[in-house]
C-alpha cells in the first residue's frame, strides 16, 4: 500500500482513484449564527459518497478520507476545545473519491512538487521540559484528587521545512509497526502544492466497522523494543493500570452505540512493535445497535479515550486548560469509509502536519498516579523522535 495513500483505503484502489468533492468543518468558524448540523453533514456526503463499487469501475464510487481532529471531538462532547491549532488544516476532513485508470503514484502525480528532497530545519519545542514535568506534576495532583484517574499530556515540536510534501509524508507513514500510516492533502494552491498536508505513522486501530460489528484496539503502554523493555512493560503495574483504565473508557464509549451486553474485551494487553518501542494493545469488540450510523460512532467515541483520558469530559477541560498550543489533527481519527458499514479509522497519533513553510509534530503519553514526571517526558521525547528519524532517512541536506 502507498503510504501517501488515505489511512484504510483498499489496496487496489491505490494509483487508480481520483477527487471529486470535499466538505471541510474548522471549530473557530463556528458561531451562533453560523452552527453547522455537523452529523447531517457528516451522514449525508458519507450516504453519497460511500458506496464503493467493488469491480472498480472507472467514474465508479471508490469510498470517503475522513478526519476528525481532537478539537471536534471535544466540542462535540461540549468541553473546552483548547488553544488554537498551530496548522491550518480543518478540524474535520471528508475528501470523496471515484475509481480512475489504474496509474503509478508519484511525488509529481500526487501533489505537484517538483522538489523531491526533504530538509528540515532545528525542531523547538511548544515548552520546555521544566514546564512539561510541571504539567505532569499537576495532572498527577488531579488524580489525586480524584478529578480524573488518567490523563494523556501531549507535547509539541515545530520546525522550519522544504521540498516534497509525499516524500515527508510517505516516510513518516512508512515507520515500522504504522499498520494504521496514511496520509492527507489539502485542496491544491495555484502552484499546485496541497495547501497543507497530515501524516500519520500510527500504529493503533482507533474504529473498525465491518457491517454491524465494531471494533477498536486501544494502545497504553510503552516501552523499549529490547527484550529488557519487553519484560519491564509486561510486568509494569503502573502501566498495566493506566491501559485497563483505558481500556474501560472505551468499553464505555462503545456501549452508546451498542446493543446491551455485546461490548467485550477479545483479548488485553498484548505487545506489538512501532519503531524501536513496544506497545501494549487490546482488542474489544460489540455489535452496534440498528440504525446506528457514523456520526453516531464519532460522537460516542470522539476524542479518543487513550489520549484523552477519564472522565473524558473532565480529562478534556484539564488538557484545554494545560496543553499550550492546539493538537491540530493529532490526536484524532484519519481513515476511510467505502460505505457507511465498512469503515476503517486509525488513532492520528505519531503524526505530521505542515504547509510551506512549516512542519508540526505531536508526541505525549498517559498519566496516572504512579508516573515519575520525567520519565514521562522522556516516553514522549521518545515517540517523537521515531518520527523525527523517519524524516531525516528523507532529509537530503548533506551532513
Amino acid at each position: 500500500m502507498s503510504p501517501v495513500a488515505p489511512v484504510g483505503i483498499e489496496t487496489e484502489c491505490l494509483g487508480a482513484v481520483e477527487e471529486v468533492d470535499r466538505w471541510q468543518w474548522t471549530v473557530a468558524a463556528e458561531t451562533a449564527a453560523t452552527t453547522v448540523d455537523i452529523d447531517t453533514s457528516i451522514d449525508s456526503f458519507i450516504r453519497r459518497y460511500g458506496r464503493r463499487d467493488d469491480h472498480g469501475r472507472p467514474g465508479s464510487a471508490c469510498g470517503v478520507a475522513i478526519l476528525v481532529s481532537h478539537a471536534a471531538g471535544a466540542w462535540r462532547l461540549g468541553t473546552d476545545v483548547g488553544p488554537p491549532s498551530p496548522v491550518a488544516v480543518p478540524d474535520i476532513v471528508l475528501i470523496a473519491y471515484r475509481h480512475t485508470t489504474p496509474g503509478p503514484v508519484t511525488a509529481e502525480s500526487h501533489t505537484q512538487d517538483q522538489d523531491p528532497g526533504v530538509r528540515v530545519g532545528e525542531w523547538s519545542r511548544s515548552w520546555s521540559t521544566f514546564r512539561h514535568e510541571r504539567a505532569i506534576a499537576e495532572v498527577i495532583d488531579n488524580i489525586r484528587s480524584g478529578e480524573v484517574y488518567v490523563l494523556n499530556v501531549v507535547g509539541h515540536w515545530q520546525a522550519d521545512w522544504a521540498g516534497s510534501m509525499y516524500t515527508a509524508a510517505e516516510r513518516v507513514a512508512s515507520i515500522e509497526g504504522a499498520r494504521w500510516g496514511g496520509a492527507l492533502f489539502g485542496p491544491a494552491t495555484d502552484s499546485g502544492r496541497p495547501e497543507w498536508f497530515v501524516a500519520s505513522g500510527s500504529p493503533e486501530c482507533f474504529v473498525r466497522v465491518t457491517g454491524r460489528e465494531i471494533r477498536t484496539y486501544p494502545i497504553k503502554g510503552t516501552a523499549p523494543a529490547t527484550p529488557a523493555g519487553r519484560e519491564r512493560l509486561l510486568g509494569s503495574v503502573k502501566e498495566r493500570a493506566e491501559h485497563t483504565m483505558v481500556v474501560d473508557l472505551l468499553r464505555n464509549d462503545m456501549s452508546q452505540v451498542c446493543e446491551p451486553g455485546s461490548v467485550d474485551v477479545e483479548r488485553l494487553f498484548y505487545l506489538r512493535r512501532w519503531g524501536a518501542l513496544w506497545q501494549a494493545e487490546s482488542a474489544i469488540v460489540g455489535r452496534l445497535r440498528s440504525g446506528s450510523v457514523l456520526s453516531d460512532v464519532i460522537g460516542a467515541l470522539c476524542p479518543p479515550g487513550s489520549v484523552t483520558g477519564t472522565p473524558k469530559p473532565r480529562a478534556a477541560e484539564v488538557i484545554a486548560h494545560l496543553e499550550p498550543v492546539g493538537r491540530g489533527p493529532a490526536m484524532g481519527a484519519m481513515g476511510f469509509a467505502a460505505s457507511p458499514s465498512d469503515v476503517r479509522l486509525g488513532l492520528s497519533i505519531r503524526t505530521i502536519a505542515g504547509d510551506d513553510s512549516r512542519l508540526h509534530l505531536w508526541a505525549g503519553g498517559g498519566i496516572t498516579w504512579r508516573s515519575i514526571a520525567a520519565e514521562e517526558v522522556a516516553e514522549a521525547t521518545a515517540k517523537a523522535e521515531g518520527v523525527r528519524s523517519a524524516l531525516r532517512a528523507a532529509d537530503d541536506t548533506p551532513g
